[in-house]
């Protein structure tokens, strides 16, 4: 049987790597962006049973408004900065209770103020709420995201990568070049921070997701960006993976051919001229 740790889910076992003893969140950083070609800083995010455990961290920033939790998000990978916020700085009821920080109650499960404006009945947004991956409410109080290479939230609980398509499946192909194993993602449409941080902090397995309507309006996401949450982990042996496939050939941004070229010497190198 797995066994499971920290938030709510962080699964060890099958293919999965080990957590290590200690991670070099530059190597780390460097790898991504330098196979990757990230237009925006990886960020950490870390959950705290209080909030003054948050505001330990080094050089913590706190929000002098009420935001979204993607604008805080946005602040971290954007603009570089380390911000700690409690359900007190939200300025949604959906971002706190998918992080846990305030209930997934009887009014908030019913989505009845999505009615009618995302989902036409009460049904299909309650519907809706109750397929949300969320941290379970009471053991947290707090959250903090920070870019990885300054290693401030060490280890966080998880990492987000933001990527365009065709970075992120490379970064899936490295993942898979060593212990393979297939992947399966989510798509709750709106409120896709379920998608993301939700369900990678209640599973503990990396997890893509199509960002929303509010993370691109709020958050600052462009048009052609997809978002990975991955548990720290995973990404040495992505890097890794990454470097392999880059060794290979195999590298971002993928070369296009033409619709009318011959392909069979790139067949050849890449998949062994047989299908």
């Amino acid at each position: 049987m797995a066994e499971t740790r920290s938030v709510a889910g962080d699964v060890r076992g099958g293919a999965n790597p080990p957590e290590p003893d200690q991670y070099d969140w530059p190597a780390i950083v460097d790898g991504l962006e330098r196979y990757l070609r990230l237009r925006s800083i990886p960020v950490g995010m870390k959950m705290f049973e209080s909030e003054s455990e948050m505001e330990q961290v080094d050089r913590i920033r706190r929000p002098q408004a009420k935001h979204t939790y993607d604008q805080v998000v946005a602040q971290a990978r954007l603009m570089g900065w380390t911000v700690g916020i409690t359900n007190d700085d939200l300025a949604a009821a959906q971002c706190g209770a998918v992080l846990g920080l305030r209930p997934q109650n009887k009014e908030w499960l019913s989505g009845e103020r999505m009615a009618g404006v995302w989902y036409e009945t009460e049904a299909d947004a309650a519907a809706h709420q109750a397929a949300l991956d969320a941290v379970p409410y009471g053991r947290y109080e707090a959250v903090a995201v920070s870019p990885l290479v300054q290693g401030r939230l060490d280890p966080p609980d998880i990492c987000l990568i933001y990527a365009t398509p065709g970075q992120m499946i490379i970064l899936i192909n490295g993942l898979q070049f060593a212990g393979y194993r297939k992947y399966n993602f989510s798509c709750v449409g709106e409120s896709a921070c379920g998608d993301s941080w939700g369900r990678a902090l209640t599973t503990g397995e990396p997890s893509v997701s199509i960002p929303c309507y509010a993370e691109r309006s709020f958050g600052g996401v462009q048009d052609d960006e997809l978002l990975m949450a991955i548990p720290p982990r995973f990404l040495p042996k992505a890097v890794d993976g990454l470097a392999r496939l880059h060794k290979n050939g195999l590298r971002y941004p993928i070369p296009t051919l033409g619709i009318q070229a011959d392909p069979s010497g790139i067949l050849a190198r890449s998949y062994g001229g047989k299908f």
